[in-house]
């Protein structure tokens, strides 16, 4: 392990943290002024060290300085600047030149060896991180669902085949696009991407097809379409679902033939285009709904690739909030900021329903309002309901509306569990509601519909009467429920059945035979 730098004239405070951080088994190496330091990290062949710990106030030169110097050579190391009380305004523009955190002096030593075990930690991250990323890639992924997707990509990467790409909003579908683009034959080609969702009625049929001169008012000037703009290329067709329903018709000619008309033009055009298409809506409903046309349906899914949402990836979290980071310091022109591991749990935590889209929004917020260098909880944007103890708004009680909610204080490693009393009569019950351990608030749960007051009850009836494996017992009945009346509203049909309920058809066909519904289905149709 590299050593840990320490700059200070005071002989007494190098000598106090040296024998400390050897008590931890960290190398250290000891420095009296800022001078010296930037000999040895000039010097050939010198190793930078882990982290820097230096004085604010030395002769010779200031920490502030070397702070300046250092950032410049080495921008990822963790650097702490130790500081008088009287210094704190001088701490915060250490925070401006990329200090990693400052440390008051006197300061406490078994909270000093805790900071700069933090600055190991991250220093620790920060080089596995540029190692293992070198050059960022187009797509960031672990999880097994994305590999998944990247796999897909490798097994098209030959290919010009038609693909619809499926998923939620801002889950980055034009990024799987791009990809497809990449790596197929059409790479040298153009790459041309259209939302329709975002283009008026009224324009998108030019948009898509262009127009000649005088076509209607306002063109002044003949204009090439994206078809034509993407001719060897990849043409990507976002929000296809949205698509005007006597659009469809001119591109589903398009599609068969690859001929189409300019608005306002009689002689036809050749395009030699590969359409790449996405939604984050059911295109199965909108064909079934007759707002999409069915064989337009079939011509673009001939080969389909699911996006997962983030909430379905999250171990992508970590990595993708230390991209997102490091990208929006990038763009902004200051010190990427750093995340403390608290802060990423609450992350990994939130179900981002804006998908990866948010999780970005997100880093660039924290790059600009985040008050200090390193990431905590609370520095979080209000949207992700990081718990903060006492303070946090107390949920609404399960009970009647005068029943009263009490706090139980543990030990203090313990999360305290909120207490809503139950109003019974006969048997008086808590539920305890855990904040999670990634320091995550409880939400307030919405109002209970008539269902959700039968289930508690039927739940608490359970408990009381001794009943054991009620989980069990309550979740193959509702499972079994579920099931059917999907089954019902699709007449039968296993596969559009496992689709609406967002199961996989192996898992519906596995689920009629763990809860017993063959014989109960016999009369339906497969």
């Amino acid at each position: 392990m590299k050593p840990i730098w320490i700059v200070d004239d005071d002989q007494s405070i190098r000598f106090v943290l040296e024998k400390a951080l050897l008590r931890e088994q960290l190398p250290t190496r000891s420095f009296s002024n800022a001078r010296d330091v930037l000999a040895a990290l000039n010097h050939p062949g010198e190793e930078a060290p882990q982290i820097l710990v230096s004085d604010i106030r030395m002769p010779g030169g200031s920490g502030l300085d070397l702070l300046e110097k250092v950032k410049a050579k080495y921008p990822g190391l963790p650097v702490i600047i130790m500081t008088a009380f009287s210094d704190l305004d001088s701490a915060v523009s250490a925070f401006q030149g990329g200090a990693f955190e400052y440390l008051p002096k006197p300061f406490d030593l078994p909270k000093a060896i805790e900071l700069i075990r933090r600055a190991v930690q991250e220093s620790q991250r920060e080089e596995y991180a540029d190692e293992g990323m070198g050059e960022t890639p187009e797509m960031l992924g672990q999880a097994p669902a994305m590999q998944d997707v990247f796999r897909a990509i490798g097994r098209l990467s030959q290919s010009n085949v038609t693909v619809m790409i499926t998923g939620e909003s801002g889950s980055g579908k034009e990024l799987v696009a791009r990809a497809l683009h990449k790596h197929s034959p059409r790479a040298t080609g153009p790459f041309v991407a259209i939302n329709t969702a975002a283009i008026p009625k009224e324009l998108l049929e030019s948009e898509l097809f262009g127009h000649e001169r005088g076509a209607f008012t306002g063109a002044q000037a003949q204009r090439r379409g994206r078809f034509e703009q993407a001719d060897e290329g990849t043409l990507f067709l976002d929000e296809i679902g949205d698509m005007p329903f006597e659009l469809q018709t001119r591109l589903l000619r398009v599609l068969s033939d690859g001929h189409f008309y300019r608005v306002g033009g009689h002689s036809a055009i050749k395009a030699n285009v590969r359409v790449i298409a996405a939604t984050h809506q059911d295109l199965e409903m909108r064909v079934h709904q007759g707002a999409f046309r069915e064989d337009l349906f079939h011509r673009l899914n001939v080969i389909r690739l699911r996006l997962p949402a983030l909430r379905e990836r999250r171990e992508d979290i970590p990595m993708l909030t230390r991209h997102f980071l490091q990208h929006s310091a990038k763009q902004l022109g200051v010190e990427p900021k750093r995340i403390a591991d608290s802060a990423l749990a609450a992350l990994e935590g939130f179900s981002f329903p804006g998908n990866v889209r948010q999780l970005q929004n997100v880093c660039h917020w924290l790059t600009v309002m985040a008050p200090a260098q390193v990431i905590e909880p609370k520095d979080l944007p209000p949207e992700i309901g990081v718990f903060k103890g006492a303070q946090a708004a107390p949920a609404p009680s399960l009970g009647a509306p005068d029943s009263t909610m009490a706090v139980h204080h543990g030990s203090p490693d313990t999360p305290e569990p909120l207490v809503a009393a139950l109003p019974d009569a006969a048997a008086p019950a808590t539920v305890m509601v855990w904040p999670s351990d990634q320091g995550l608030a409880p939400a307030a749960p919405p109002p209970l519909t008539g269902w959700e007051v039968e289930l508690e009850d039927e739940a608490l009836t359970l408990l009381r009467t001794g009943h054991i494996e009620v989980w069990d017992t309550l979740t193959r009945r509702f499972e079994a429920r579920m099931i059917q009346a999907a089954l019902t509203n699709t007449r039968g049909r296993r596969i559009e059945a496992a689709n609406k309920l967002g199961i996989g058809r192996n898992t519906i066909t596995r689920k009629i035979q763990e809860l017993g519904l063959d014989k109960k289905l016999a009369l339906l149709p497969e």
